[in-house]
């Protein structure tokens, strides 16, 4: 076999030898706007005067074009994603005993967000195609203690909402989108974040929309949206026209995000629509281009929805291929393209939900006697995703720009490179 035709784990030469683009991308106007923000002198601008409490000139007009671009009465900028979901569920009334049904194939934050304040997550299995949580299985779960349901929007895919929120309203329990991973998905026409009661949005390092850190709420409800406001802050009262008091009638946080943060928010805001299409591209390149591989599958696009396109994550088939999905991805990596099995395991198979301890050492929230359950998180509950986090899910995180079509001929050509030597793999793999 030719050097450049050995695979790279066997000893041959990388398909790729140095790193993709750095992302995220941050241009000049960005730098620009953190100056004018430090040269202000005003970085975090949660004063003391009643105006302050609302945040700072940029924090306001980014909370602004926020709401405008998804045509809802009130965006709350927060300082992450996990926070708005933390103040989204205690905005609703969540407390203690009540349970919240998500997702068990998510990151850490979607259901610890519901142990945060004191509710109990109650796990859905998910779509075999779009890895959101499928509503088919919803309603089993519910039960007299079901206070939401929290569907998550992954990798770009929207979760199917129509039939989410025909549930929710029969059962009347509220619903909370994460949309961390999904900003700009839409689902026939409806950009995701706008069709449940509030949508969280998340502005971290590799996010669409890449801040560092932050994230943003958003609802249509006014009385949640002060709520809202108000649990970012401590939970302080402000009364218009009125000297401000360090007044607090509920518990709150101190979630607030800084000017910094906003300004770039700005900035990156302004050009979202134009990476979005960028990443589209990339992504539509790669499923031309690796559809037609037995056992490997590129990204489900359900045909009444516009994908984010954030992560480009792929099923692979281990039956079919002969190898194993972790020797697979090794041997990806090794031609030199950033590659992983995306979450190792269901969120359930954690200790802190194995072991059911999140609060001290005697159980709580779980052993509440508000709650007055017993729960189990045990192996086997949710297939699906058992499947995917052990055996076939395959991610490819840098189908974004500045990576360009080229890059992706990369992608394209040390996949192909792999599964022309599977036989040499099932070898290696014994």
């Amino acid at each position: 076999m030719a050097l450049n035709k050995k695979l790279a784990l066997l000893g041959g030469r990388p398909v790729r030898r140095k790193p993709f683009p750095k992302y995220p991308v941050l241009g000049k106007e960005v730098e620009k706007a953190v100056l004018q923000v430090i040269r202000s002198g005003n970085l975090s601008t949660f004063s003391a005067s009643p105006s302050g409490i609302l945040g700072g000139k940029n924090i306001q007009k980014f909370e602004k074009v926020f709401a405008e671009y998804h045509r809802v009465k009130h965006s709350i900028a927060v300082n992450s994603a996990t926070a708005g979901l933390h103040c989204a569920l205690a905005a609703i009334g969540c407390g203690p005993g009540d349970e919240v049904i998500t997702t068990p194939y998510t990151f850490t934050s979607t259901a610890t967000s519901i142990l945060m304040h004191n509710s109990i997550p109650i796990f859905c299995d998910i779509n075999n195609k779009t890895f959101c949580l499928n509503p088919d299985l919803l309603e089993k779960l519910i039960t007299k203690k079901t206070k939401a349901i929290l569907p998550v929007h992954l990798l770009g895919h929207p979760a199917e909402m129509n039939k989410i929120m025909k549930i929710a309203r029969r059962y009347k329990l509220f619903v909370i989108e994460d949309c961390a991973q999904a900003p700009g998905a839409r689902i026939n026409g409806e950009v995701v974040g706008t069709i449940g009661h509030l949508g969280v949005f998340s502005f971290q390092e590799t996010k669409n929309i890449s801040i560092g850190e932050g994230g943003m709420i958003i609802t249509n409800d006014d009385k949640v949206a002060e709520r809202c406001r108000m649990l970012r802050n401590h939970g302080e009262v402000i009364v218009e026209g009125k000297k401000r008091g360090y007044l607090s009638n509920i518990i709150g946080w101190n979630y607030r995000m800084t000017e910094v943060e906003a300004a770039i928010g700005i900035e990156q805001f302004k050009k979202f629509d134009v990476f979005q299409s960028k990443r589209k591209k990339l992504f539509h390149y790669l499923i031309d281009n690796l559809s037609g591989i037995p056992g490997l599958s590129p990204p489900y696009i359900a045909p009444n929805v516009e994908h984010s396109y954030h992560v480009f994550g792929m099923r692979f088939n281990e039956k079919i291929v002969g190898i194993s999905r972790n020797l697979f991805v090794e041997a990806v990596k090794a031609e030199g393209i950033p590659c992983g099995i995306g979450y190792p395991r269901p969120l359930y198979e954690n200790p802190i939900f194995k072991e059911r301890i999140a609060y001290g050492m005697n159980g709580c929230p779980f052993t509440c006697p508000y709650y007055g359950k017993q729960i189990a998180y045990t192996n086997g509950d949710c297939p699906v995703t058992e499947e995917l986090c052990y055996h076939s899910a395959v991610w490819l995180y840098v189908v974004r720009p500045p990576a360009t079509i080229k890059n992706m001929q990369d992608i394209v050509e040390a996949i192909k490179k792999v599964f022309s030597s599977i036989n040499l793999l099932k070898k290696y793999g014994k």
